[in-house]
């Protein structure tokens, strides 16, 4: 099975390929992305697909900059809310954003987001567009 919990590989290592994989999320500890303020647990991915669910924290001011969704990105705002220049989603609501998309994600008063990807986003700011 390629699809895993990074945090439980371990754990999670003795399942038949068919067993459901419980995640404790509040278990798992918070993980510093390269983004200032932003801190991430991945709940599941596909490396070999780039499939990915991811619960986000925003502390208040942070930045997402500028990066293309190359494919279907989802996100449901659990509180705060995020902003771009289309607009505001806050707690409760739900926004989903087509492949080839580009914006700067910003979160003034602070977010947790939980978001699906159904391929990575690339980051117009580096070479190599990594999270």
């Amino acid at each position: 099975m390629a699809a895993q919990t990074p945090d439980l590989t371990e754990k999670h290592a003795g399942l038949g390929p068919l067993a459901t994989r419980l995640v404790e999320v509040d278990q798992m500890i918070w993980r510093e992305t390269r983004f200032p303020g932003i801190r991430v647990k991945v709940l599941m991915e596909d490396k070999e697909t780039g499939l990915a669910t991811t619960l986000f924290q925003w502390a208040p001011g942070s930045e997402l900059p500028m990066h293309e969704h190359t494919a279907i990105e989802q996100s449901f705002i659990l509180e705060g809310s995020l902003e771009d220049h289309e607009g505001v989603c806050t707690a409760g609501n739900y926004v989903w954003r087509p492949g080839g998309s580009r914006h700067v994600a910003r979160a003034p008063h602070g977010a947790l987001v939980l978001s699906f990807f159904t391929k990575p986003n690339r980051f117009l700011d580096t070479p190599e567009g990594a999270l």
